[in-house]
């Protein structure tokens, strides 16, 4: 995959966090990991088809989860987890790939993407075939979020 399609995940996320949380980020060091590869304990999965297919895994800590959702609710932290959490969780994911999405449509480069799936618990571990890109965006006061990209240009 080209270096310029890792931009525009960068880009939305951190427009996400910014809006969603008004907070800061940081780019981490942007790697390539081996399949099969251990995730931390929350994942969002989404499928992205099109142009570039493949998937995106947003990985972080239930800890950075919880505290990212406690936002997204107004600042409630007495709430279930379970089923409105993962709720929150999967649209924050909608939202991140979204505007990803919008970003890939102004450069000419159409992609749609599935709808998420959530995974939670200890030892998760994915196994690709093609390359996996790992962006880390450290969010202030929150933890961090790994966007793992496995994904293929289809032009």
């Amino acid at each position: 995959m080209k270096v310029e399609y890792i931009n525009p995940f960068i880009e939305a996320a951190q427009g996400v966090f910014k809006t969603l949380l008004d907070t800061d980020t940081t780019l981490g060091k942007v790697y390539l990991k081996a399949s099969p590869f251990s995730v931390c304990d929350m994942v969002i999965m989404i499928g992205v088809v099109g142009q570039i297919r493949g998937q995106v895994c947003l990985e972080l800590t239930s800890d950075t989860a919880e505290k990212i959702v406690s936002t997204m609710m107004g600042g409630i932290s007495d709430f279930d987890m379970e089923e409105i959490g993962t709720s929150a969780i999967a649209e924050l994911g909608n939202m991140i790939m979204g505007n990803t999405c919008t970003i890939f449509s102004k450069n000419k480069v159409s992609i749609d993407i599935t709808p998420p799936t959530v995974l939670s618990g200890d030892k998760i571990k994915i196994s690709n075939k093609i390359a996996t890109i790992t962006i880390p965006i450290i969010i202030e006061n929150y933890g961090s979020v790994n966007i793992n990209v496995t994904a293929e240009e289809m032009l």
